[in-house]
């Protein structure tokens, strides 16, 4: 049997841009990208902890060290500048796979800098 399970997460990382007129996606930091294992355009799922919204876009990378998190397009009318978001991906497992599975957890603080990763 196969599962859908979680395989990256950024954890309360703070929107640093919302741009509406951008075509989609989130940029995301890419040390945090690389952190978490999630790939540029791979699908994620936001959830924004300030307004209780969760939506799907896809990642972008922005410069690594700049601490960027920008919802763009349709995702920046789910958040502002200075919003808690928890962005994760996932993946499906069957076997061992799943017996073994450990997700890569990147905890962010101030500046969307990385505290701690798991």
């Amino acid at each position: 049997m196969q599962k859908q399970l979680l395989s990256g997460k950024i954890h309360r990382a703070r929107v640093t841009e919302a741009r509406i007129d951008y075509e989609g996606s989130i940029a995301i930091d890419s040390q945090l990208m690389k952190g978490a294992g999630i790939l540029p355009y791979e699908k994620v799922l936001i959830a924004n902890l300030n307004n209780g919204s969760r939506i799907e876009s896809y990642a972008i990378s922005a410069p690594a060290g700049s601490g960027v998190v920008c919802l763009n397009g349709g995702a920046a009318k789910h958040g502002k500048v200075g919003d808690v978001l928890i962005i994760m991906t996932f993946g499906v497992y069957a076997g061992r796979e799943l017996k073994n599975h450990k997700p890569k957890v990147v905890y962010v603080g101030k500046g969307n800098r990385v505290i701690r990763k798991k």
